[in-house]
């Protein structure tokens, strides 16, 4: 179904209830703009996901999913990410971008020594970082900040990084 690129807008959590229902975290910048986005897919890209909010608690939704009927198929759903198609998000305005637009782009110090690439994009709750590298054997983790990230040029496909003395 989905060939393209694809942004990960939230994961289902298990059941809620027994009647089918779902909980659903959201990861949009705004939590209920993920029911704006349409079709929903899952992470192969074979599967769509048709979800209509129904009330929420605490940080999620609980949600009906289309072809879940009970507690046993709804919580099979548990863990299982949705995805939208990368061309359905906003234009980004200049010195934007999203996160997801990182993933892949070759990471450089101003000498042009190169460093591998953008691994991964990760906030464990101290603020975002990047994991960079060749490989996820030889990686290693670099705050996201101007400090240590002060150009991004997406569509050139790269980034220019400080690596403090000693960092790695």
């Amino acid at each position: 179904m989905s060939t393209g690129p694809k942004i990960c807008v939230g994961q289902f959590a298990g059941a809620h209830g027994v009647r089918g229902l779902v909980k659903l975290r959201s990861f949009t910048a705004e939590q209920e703009a993920i029911f704006d986005y349409a079709p929903l897919i899952g992470e192969d890209g074979k599967r769509t996901f048709k979800i209509a909010p129904k009330s929420a608690v605490k940080d999620m939704f609980i949600v009906s999913v289309e072809g879940i009927e009970n507690k046993e198929a709804a919580d099979q759903l548990r863990g299982d990410k949705i995805f939208i198609p990368h061309s359905l998000l906003p234009k980004t305005r200049k010195n934007e971008f999203y996160e997801a637009d990182l993933i892949g782009l070759k990471a450089i110090d101003a000498e042009g020594k190169n460093y591998g690439s953008v691994l991964g994009v990760f906030d464990f709750g101290g603020g975002t970082f990047l994991e960079i590298g060749q490989t996820k054997k030889d990686s290693f983790m670099l705050p996201f900040k101007d400090a240590f990230v002060p150009t991004i040029d997406v569509k050139a496909g790269k980034m220019v990084i400080v690596v403090p003395e000693d960092w790695i």
